[in-house]
């Protein structure tokens, strides 16, 4: 999951990228509004974390550019304006969820992952495919019970493809997903990690669907 935090303060930018890195997620980091707007508007996220006190553009004019040029993606705004007219400005401008300054990054996570589900059509933090489930949670998979260890690049690639279960994903999108702006993408490491997960979960789990991409829908069964 990709995930891009917009926030000015340097050390609260680096706590929450830090948590949710933690989570299991991807995190890009952006300090001003213009920069924000610019990444929500060319790159493909799962979530975006928008402080409101964004330099050079404010963060609800950057969510509200978004929302006109019809930008879907989840949206979590950090503040420190805690009155409740500016709580009803945000949610009226499309944010889907708010936190007012300070909170405690616990709470920052089960948000996030949170909106992430609700993107993705799910009501559950527990994630199930045949014998499969996944407790995004607890970061933790196991199949038939029995707990499955996967490293950083195994679980986001697992939990992108669950939370997207009944959807073929390409391959473009994965590799985005995996490794966000990083120019090293590779589809030959993706194939490597695949074959790693298949080895791990089943031969079948994961369905290549030539010139498509990839899908787990009740391939695991």
């Amino acid at each position: 999951m990709r995930v891009l935090v917009a926030e000015d303060e340097p050390r609260i930018r680096e706590d929450v990228a830090t948590t949710l890195r933690a989570a299991g997620y991807m995190v890009e980091t952006s300090e001003d509004g213009e920069d924000t707007w610019f990444l929500g508007d060319t790159e493909d996220y799962d979530l975006i974390v928008l402080d409101l006190g964004l330099p050079q553009l404010d963060g609800l004019s950057v969510l509200k550019r978004w929302r006109a040029a019809g930008r879907l993606m989840p949206v979590l705004i950090l503040t420190a304006r805690g009155s409740w007219p500016e709580r009803v400005e945000g949610i009226d401008a499309g944010a889907d969820d708010y936190l007012p300054k300070p909170f405690r990054m616990e709470e920052l996570t089960a948000r996030a992952r949170a909106l992430i589900r609700r993107s993705a059509g799910l009501a559950s933090p527990m994630i199930e495919i045949g014998p499969l489930s996944l407790d995004v949670r607890q970061m933790r998979l196991t199949r038939n019970g029995v707990p499955i260890s996967l490293t950083p690049l195994e679980y986001r690639l697992t939990s992108y493809l669950m939370h997207h279960k009944d959807r073929t994903v390409p391959p473009v999108e994965l590799l985005e997903h995996l490794y966000g702006d990083d120019d090293a993408r590779d589809p030959n490491a993706l194939e490597a990690v695949l074959t790693r997960l298949r080895k791990k979960l089943g031969p079948d789990t994961i369905e290549t669907r030539r010139g498509f991409g990839y899908q787990m829908s009740g391939a695991a069964g």
